[in-house]
């Protein structure tokens, strides 16, 4: 289900210009005009799209299929539809862009494209770069590593679902929702809620305690699998419901020691800045 959000006071900035963005199908599309008069200054943008077009037949032949007119709000003030593209789409249009403006752009690109075949070559370098990001963004290094290591027992996981017939994407999510259920009673977009994120990485959210529950969780969903030998969708679900289990059981057991839920509605990294401006100021 396609699912759109009104865009009038979600901007992107570029070179102090504005490019209209909105939400659709849960990822941001950005309007393809704006970005074309930002990079090449032409007085007719549809003139030159459509040069473009004619110039690059590879863009063109699947332009109708990765540029959707969207409903954006316009200078006048009214809502139009406006022809909109996603990011991968955004950077193949901009390699079809003759423009110094347009160079940083390809630029940055190659040196994605050189690092993703690097860390392709050696994942180690993909791990490092992860464990750079949750830093730069001031995750402690405590959370890091429970966050990395969650990471890897989710992919264990995924990857022990593909191997016992598990192929459709949509699956994969509905059985992670049985065991976030069993673990937490909250499935991961009811948890979200609870988190008061909307797009926002659920894990990425989690204290301490919510990313051990995880991983027990989901390890114990692989380490049932494996034992049992588990078969398709619905076996597995009931692996996944089992392993969810064990990890609520655990979460209940703490509760109930500690007087305190597991599943809270702070946001950790806020949380534990906060704790860290009290401390300054104490000092």
């Amino acid at each position: 289900m396609n699912k759109e959000i009104s865009a009038n006071k979600k901007l992107a900035i570029f070179k102090g210009k504005e490019i209209r963005k909105i939400i659709h199908n849960d990822e941001w599309w950005f309007a393809i005009a704006d970005i074309v008069e930002i990079l090449t200054e032409s007085v007719d943008v549809k003139q030159y799209i459509k040069k473009m077009r004619a110039r690059d037949k590879e863009l063109d032949s699947y332009w109708g299929t990765n540029c959707t007119p969207l409903g954006m709000i316009a200078k006048d003030g009214k809502k139009r539809k406006v022809n909109c593209a996603n990011t991968e789409t955004v950077f193949r249009i901009l390699q079809s862009i003759p423009s110094p403006k347009a160079e940083p752009f390809k630029r940055w690109l190659a040196k994605v494209g050189y690092e993703r075949i690097r860390e392709i070559e050696d994942p180690e370098l993909a791990t490092k770069r992860t464990r750079a990001l949750y830093k730069a963004q001031g995750y402690d290094y405590a959370w890091i590593e429970k966050r990395m290591r969650g990471i890897a027992i989710h992919e264990d996981l995924t990857t022990e679902w593909k191997n016992r017939g598990i192929k459709e994407q949509n699956n994969y999510a509905i059985l992670t929702a049985e065991i976030s259920k069993a673990a937490f009673g909250m499935t991961p977009s009811e948890y979200k809620k609870h988190k008061g994120l909307k797009r926002e990485n659920l894990r990425d959210h989690m204290t301490d305690l919510e990313l051990i529950f995880s991983m027990l969780g989901e390890a114990s969903t692989t380490e049932i699998a494996r034992n049992t030998n588990t078969q398709g969708f619905t076996e597995n679900k009931r692996a996944a419901c089992k392993g969810g289990v064990i990890a609520g059981d655990a979460r209940k057991k703490l509760e109930i020691e500690t007087g305190k839920k597991v599943s809270v509605k702070t946001n950790y990294l806020k949380e534990s800045q906060k704790v860290k401006k009290l401390g300054k100021r104490d000092e």
